[in-house]
């Protein structure tokens, strides 16, 4: 893997990757009622965000390789549903090598996955989210929601993950981050997909983009990597670029006069 930016002549050992990676990509320092909100997301050069549905036909060995040191920084997972189900979910692992950054940080040895579902149809209670255990007691399964949700579907998880509920009708991600902060999950990794990320970037809550672009074009009507009915433009700078067989792995952050958001007390 080669550096472009910041400019850096020498390749980054295959042995080095993921120590490297997790200096390059390290969460800024927010304030204690702050967060970050971060999306790791992947797109073919013509702009579709999955192959046959499912995002891991444009990724590779190095873009699994950062997807899992951006989970090993971040305090939550954020994820949609209908992802979280075509993609096989589970509990987040412990990474095998930046597991101690972790403990020196006094996070908990792997992150939470905290799940978006206004309805709760597309979350299954037999989905290895819900019966698998996480790592510790502290990486518990959230489960975001809405008062619309129905009652029955409420019950039939609440016994393997937290419910939280916010928004009648539609879930309120603005709240929804404010509750994740206030477990002390100021951290947030964004995973998708694109309807999920639509809304985050609709509700201006996007920070950072983390945008593996692949080398191959799709075609067809696959949706972008972000999908809303609202239009929302917002100025990003180019953080840090990397390149490996192809790909291009950008960093793109907020052009913003504030580091992260402020969390109402």
């Amino acid at each position: 893997m080669q550096q472009l930016v910041p400019s850096r002549t020498a390749p980054i050992p295959a042995e080095q990757l993921e120590v490297r990676l997790a200096e390059l990509y390290q969460y800024p320092a927010v304030a204690e009622r702050s967060s970050w909100l971060r999306a790791c997301m992947v797109a073919s050069a013509d702009g579709a965000s999955s192959v046959d549905g499912r995002s891991a036909g444009l990724s590779t060995p190095v873009d699994a390789a950062l997807l899992g040191v951006l989970r090993a920084l971040a305090d939550v997972v954020l994820v949609g549903a209908g992802t979280a189900r075509s993609e096989g979910y589970g509990p987040a692992d412990v990474h095998p090598i930046l597991s101690g950054l972790r403990v020196q940080a006094g996070q908990e040895p792997a992150p939470a996955i905290a799940v978006v579902s206004a309805r709760l149809h597309n979350l299954r209670p037999d989905s290895p989210l819900l019966t698998s255990p996480p790592v510790s007691p502290g990486a518990r399964t959230v489960v975001i929601t809405t008062e619309s949700a129905p009652a029955e579907a409420v019950r039939a998880i609440e016994d393997a993950a937290d419910v939280v509920v916010v928004g009648r009708d539609q879930v309120d991600l603005d709240t929804a981050v404010q509750a994740l902060a206030s477990r002390g999950w100021h951290r947030i990794l964004c995973e998708g997909g694109p309807q999920l990320l639509g809304q985050v970037q609709a509700a201006g809550l996007l920070d950072e983009l983390c945008l593996t672009v692949a080398p191959l074009l799709v075609g067809g009507a696959v949706p972008r990597i972000a999908h809303s009915p609202a239009v929302s433009n917002e100025q990003m700078r180019l953080a840090s670029l990397l390149t490996d067989d192809g790909f291009l792995f950008t960093r793109y952050v907020r052009h913003s006069p504030t580091l992260g958001r402020r969390i109402p007390v």
